[in-house]
């Protein structure tokens, strides 16, 4: 049998497709095209008092987080939420209802994975739905999570608290 000649990848620490989802910043590090879409991942970059996608769960995909930099607010059904801090791992199953935030006054980071990789595709499109530095819209969120097997959980199924989404005393949690 002879030796196979696929190549590895690398990706510099200022390599990768990077763009903007709203205020989150997000840097491709293997859009599937490597790896015949088996895995997916990317860099996120969450500026603090910062919400991320509306709550959901995926149909089609796994994904994990690994925290890098600051603390992730992880929020799962009926008002479950978890403090990732730099270095804790989350695996979140096809089928987990779950959504993230950083209610924090430090910006946070996490490098994200998908099986399989289509997903990667969702952040794209979404780029090209938002606009950079100014915050997502939720309702154009779910239109992009749709065309990904990606389904919406109600905020009452979820119980997110806006002072446990964005911190205590932020200007958005005190939004009605």
């Amino acid at each position: 049998m002879e030796t196979p000649t696929v190549p590895i990848n690398f990706v510099p620490a200022t390599g990768g497709e990077t763009f903007k989802l709203g205020t989150i910043t997000i840097r491709i590090m293997e859009d599937g095209s490597r790896t015949d879409n088996r895995i997916g991942s990317a860099e996120f970059t969450v500026p603090p008092h910062t919400s991320g996608p509306p709550p959901h769960w995926h149909e089609m995909h796994d994904e994990t987080f690994l925290v890098t930099q600051g603390t992730l607010r992880f929020h799962a059904l009926n008002g479950q939420t978890v403090d990732a801090a730099t270095g804790d791992y989350v695996t979140v199953p096809t089928r987990s209802p779950h959504t993230f935030s950083n209610p924090y006054d430090q910006e946070a980071k996490f490098f994200n994975t998908y099986t399989p990789a289509f997903y990667i595709n969702y952040f794209k499109l979404l780029a090209t739905m938002s606009e950079a530095g100014k915050p997502m819209s939720p309702e154009a969120n779910k239109r992009a999570m749709a065309y990904f097997a990606t389904i919406g959980v109600a905020d009452d199924e979820m119980l997110v608290d806006r002072e446990q989404f964005y911190g205590k005393g932020s200007a958005k949690a005190e939004k009605k």
